[in-house]
Order: structure tokens, then sequence, then C-alpha cells
């Protein structure tokens, strides 16, 4: 059913698969992927704001407010007061997530012809459990700095996780052709590598109390290179040069998506570059606001959606231009969505 895309012999589908695709219209085989493609973004939307609801956990110092797992105060929902609301709010958002994975898993299980797409949903399911599972540490032994920091880097793994199953089982991506390695790709990755680094650095800074270790901007502690004699403020400075790094591999992105000339890799890479612009803009206003509620809170959730953009880019750049005339005719994208 779909055509544009190499098909090895290991990945073909099972017989049961398909009997099922051969059995349903072409019409209704493709509203069953866009509908199972719409659902997957529903799931990394849901896990933007997880993420966010953890930054609100963090940035409100309310993460024992809560002393007990996986129950509230030995209730399935306490009174929803001061830091609780913090802390159960996140735990209410999670386990919505973790419902939502687990319906994607079985859907992509039943419906999905490429191995490789149904090997990626089972291991967001099961990232999702571990990151439940470290959740639960962090509580039981009260915050310790490599559980918290290691549930934060997890939670930013499983969004790559979901918004990659998103964009490979888009109309888009399962209608167009393989496109030969290329500099966007190459410098894409690499941004996505750069991200999640400056992300983990991010956290072990939240986690360690160094947020304030640097208290002005744009200099620190009135010198272009502070001394780094402290631990707080080796890691505060190491993210504020981490963030400098982002910015010249986005800038890299947006050369190398205007260069191919391809409108869609154009327009993602300048969304890369403002998401950048507002993701420092809140870094400086998260330190002279004192960490500043609000301010610390979305800077968390817009470093979860510079890595999501920047890797939903990379991905787009493996795949040609145009759209397979053979999935249009075959009914897995419509022929307005074969000529967007």
């Amino acid at each position: 059913m779909i055509t544009g895309l190499r098909t090895s012999r290991r990945e073909l589908p099972a017989p049961g698969r398909m009997a099922r695709a051969a059995a349903s219209p072409p019409g209704r085989e493709g509203a069953r992927n866009l509908g199972l493609h719409r659902f997957a973004v529903a799931t990394a939307i849901a896990t933007v704001l997880l993420i966010f609801a953890g930054g609100l956990v963090t940035s409100t110092e309310s993460g024992l407010s809560v002393p007990d797992w996986p129950l509230s105060y030995g209730r399935l929902m306490p009174p929803m007061v001061g830091g609780i609301f913090y802390e159960h709010g996140h735990r209410m958002v999670a386990t919505t997530v973790g419902l939502m994975t687990l319906v994607l898993t079985v859907w992509l299980a039943r419906r999905e012809t490429r191995a490789w797409v149904r090997r990626l949903a089972y291991l967001a399911l099961a990232a999702m459990i571990a990151q439940g599972v470290l959740g639960g540490l962090t509580v039981l032994l009260l915050l310790p700095t490599a559980v918290s920091v290691a549930h934060a880097c997890l939670a930013q793994t499983f969004l790559c996780l979901v918004v990659g199953i998103a964009v490979v089982t888009s109309p888009a991506w399962r209608g167009a052709q393989d496109a030969p390695r290329n500099g966007v790709f190459r410098i894409g990755a690499a941004t996505v590598f750069a991200v999640f680094l400056q992300l983990l650095l991010g956290a072990v800074m939240r986690h360690t109390q160094a947020g304030l270790a640097i208290p002005d901007f744009p200099l620190a502690l009135g010198r272009v290179v502070p001394p780094l004699a402290s631990f707080p403020v080796a890691i505060h400075f190491a993210h504020r040069v981490g963030a400098v790094v982002v910015a010249v591999f986005v800038a890299a992105c947006v050369l190398r998506a205007f260069a191919s000339g391809r409108p869609g890799l154009e327009k993602t890479s300048l969304l890369l570059a403002l998401l950048v612009a507002v993701q420092i803009t809140l870094g400086a206003f998260t330190v002279l606001s004192r960490k500043a509620v609000p301010v610390t809170t979305a800077h968390v959730a817009t470093g979860a959606l510079l890595l999501a953009t920047t890797l939903a880019f990379t991905l787009a750049s493996r795949k040609a231009g145009r759209f397979a005339r053979g999935a249009a005719r075959q009914g897995d994208v419509s022929p307005r969505e074969a000529v967007a």
C-alpha cells in the first residue's frame, strides 16, 4: 500500500496485515493512516505539556510536596492545594501521556506495516514506563541529583521517540521518496545532538540549584569568563556557552536549508532560528528575574520544542521534495496532499 519507500525483505508485512490491507478500500486505509498520524501528533503535543508540567514542579520547588508514590497521601486524588497541585498535577498529565502511548503502541502494532516503526513504538512505551519508575524513585529517594537529571533527560528522549513516530507516520513521509544523504541531514543530526547536550547541562544546572550561580547577564560575575573554581559556576557557564554553540549550529541549518532550495526545510529552519532566539531571551530573563516561575518554566518548555523541531527538520531532510505519484493513486495520500 505504501509506495516511494524502499522496503527490505525483512520488513515485508506479515500475511495477516497484507490480508487486512487488501480487504480495505484505499481511501479507508489512507484515512486510518491519517488518523494514526494525528494521534501520534497529539501524543507529541501532550508530551511537551508534560515537560512543561515537570518544569513547573521544579520551578515551584514542589518535588516533595507529595512524599509517597504511586499514591498521593495514600489517595488517588489528594486535595489540590499548594505544591500538591503542581506535583500531583504532573502525575495526572504523566498518566494521560502514558495511556496515550499505550494506545499508540497497540495501534501501530496492529496497523503499521514497517517493522522499524513498530519497534520505535515499543521503545517509546518502554521509555515511558522507565520514566514513571524514575519519577517514583525521585520522590522516594528524596530528589537525588543523579535520578532527577536522568528523569529530565529521559523525558527529552521519550519526546524524540514520539516526535519521530509522528513524522514517519505522516502522509508526506509515506508518500515521499528517499533523498540521498546530504549536508542538511548531517548538520541537522549534529544540531539534534548539540541541543540534547544543552538540555542535559540545563538539567544538571537546575537540579544542583546552580541557576543563579552567575547572577548577572550578559556578563558572568562581571567578566566575560568567570572564575570556574566552583561546580555551580562552572556548570552555569557551560550552559551559557552551550547556548552559543546551539545558536551556531542552528545558523548552519538555516544556511544549508536555503542552499537546498526546498521551501519546507527553509520554513522549518527559520522556525528553529526563532525558537533559539526566544530560548536565549528566556534564559537571560530567567537570571535577571531571579528565576521567576513563568519565565523559568517557559525556558524548559521551549528547550523541548527546540529539540522536537530540530529532530523533525532532520528527519524531513531524508525525504525528497516531491511526493511519489503512486502514493496518491493508491490512497495513502490525497491528490491535494500529493502536491502540497
